[in-house]
């Protein structure tokens, strides 16, 4: 297969993962104080460790995920690219399209980015995510698909 130039995420978008990897973590000290402050284990057994975790997850891991994410978008495919311990790697033909969304949580509006959401006939894994889109961009490509879909049945 011929390797598609990939488009990475707005900048932003990374910041978007680590607010939600440091709510991860908040909700992971929590635990971890209330945990140590209800045993009788010495001070720091377990909040230190969770500290630990909390960082990783908050700033590192978003980091170099981000940097392994990216889309392609041509004429009769898009291909999408993410992942840091479990990459994948997916390749839709647009042929296969069912519908198109362009969803903004709060946090996403916040920073003035949207995901499109390609749901497609499969059975398994039917709808792949394009995260941290501009909204011209994300619909950009949307009417790209649906004038693909028009041309393809008509």
């Amino acid at each position: 297969m011929e390797q598609d130039q990939l488009t990475p995420p707005e900048p932003a978008y990374r910041t978007v993962m680590q607010l939600r990897g440091a709510a991860w973590g908040t909700a992971l000290v929590v635990a971890a104080l209330v945990a140590e402050g209800s045993t009788e284990l010495p001070n720091g057994l377990m909040i230190l460790p969770a500290l630990a975790i909390a960082v990783w997850i908050g700033l590192v891991a978003p980091a170099r995920a981000y940097r392994r994410m990216g889309y392609a978008f041509s004429a009769d495919r898009l291909r999408v690219v993410k992942g840091y311990i479990f990459q994948t790697d997916t390749l839709v033909p647009l042929s296969r399209v069912q519908h198109i969304d362009v969803e903004a949580g709060p946090l996403l509006r916040m920073l003035e980015l949207t995901e499109l959401q390609v749901h497609t006939a499969a059975a398994e894994d039917a709808t792949v995510t394009v995260p941290g889109l501009l909204r011209a961009d994300a619909e950009a490509i949307r009417e790209a698909i649906r004038e693909h879909i028009r041309q393809a049945t008509a």
